[in-house]
């Protein structure tokens, strides 16, 4: 199937312990499901769905209704911020000009987990603005108000953002000889408008995690490159991680020689995934 038919969701779910859950939630995404990464540490899955719009907006909510059910958020514990059970919930069109498409199926999306009683705030496009993720967690619940469900979030499902974008890497790199503080330091001054970034202790490990908002103008390897022009002499990159899904055409602009250091590829491209897209719900 065409990329201009098909659209990807990225569910990223508080969880990612509890591995009979974890299969659960892919079983309840249906066909749309392609691909899951989990981290015990960050404790947070991120599971990918493609599709056609109608089956994928089925499937998200099939899949949405699981996890609200399933899991509670007093007792979770991880390093990465969340505010909700199902924490970011962003729409992207594989075609750049199907956006108007991925859009719909954001706010059909948010209205349905409001009226489900999650209190769901949008991002992307939003009456005329853009409005980031960053902007949401940082307001929500004190200068922004959720735009559907109830104003006070519930304690155990907390809060879900519901987004269109474009394609973006969620992508770590690990470093070593460096402590925490010095982590931070460097994903402070590594992050620029095409870089998000947070410096974090992942067990006993240190990672620089990294959106790379716009990965065909800046993409893994430079990232990369430029940590390593950040590093002082007695620290490296013992390993990079790509969460989800990339695009080929991201992999086609770099060095395959230098994928594996990267942590690409190619049973890691959204087109090797595409297979049987838009089969019909058993």
């Amino acid at each position: 199937m065409a990329h201009h038919d098909v659209f990807e969701c990225v569910i990223n779910v508080s969880e990612g312990q509890d591995e009979p859950i974890l299969r659960q939630f892919e079983r309840s995404a249906g066909s749309s499901f392609r691909h899951r990464h989990s981290d015990p540490w960050h404790n947070r899955s991120v599971f990918t769905l493609i599709n056609s719009a109608d089956e994928l907006l089925l499937d998200v909510q099939w899949m949405l209704r699981n996890a609200v059910d399933a899991l509670d958020l007093e007792f979770h514990d991880g390093v990465h911020p969340r505010f909700g059970v199902v924490d970011v919930v962003p729409f992207v069109a594989l075609d750049p000009t199907q956006r108007s498409l991925a859009l719909a199926l954001r706010n059909q999306t948010a209205e349905w987990l409001g009226d489900l009683g999650v209190a769901t705030f949008l991002y992307g496009e939003v009456n005329g603005v853009e409005r980031t993720l960053p902007e949401v967690r940082k307001g929500a619940f004190v200068t922004l108000t959720p735009d559907f469900g109830p104003a006070v979030p519930d304690e155990e499902v907390g809060a879900t953002a519901v987004g269109e974008r474009p394609i973006l890497l969620a992508w770590n790199m690990f470093v070593e000889g460096v402590d925490l503080t010095a982590a931070k330091r460097l994903a402070g001054q590594l992050r620029r408008p095409g870089i998000r970034t947070l410096g974090l202790a992942v067990g006993s490990r240190l990672q620089v995690s990294c959106n790379l908002v716009d990965p065909f103008a800046t993409g893994p390897a430079a990232a990369y490159d430029a940590l390593i022009e950040l590093l002082p002499a007695e620290a490296s990159i013992s390993e990079c991680e790509l969460v989800g899904l990339a695009p080929r055409a991201v992999l086609d602009a770099i060095n395959p020689n230098r994928w594996s250091q990267l942590g690409l590829s190619e049973e890691l491209t959204i087109e090797s995934h595409l297979e049987n897209v838009a089969t019909t719900r058993s």
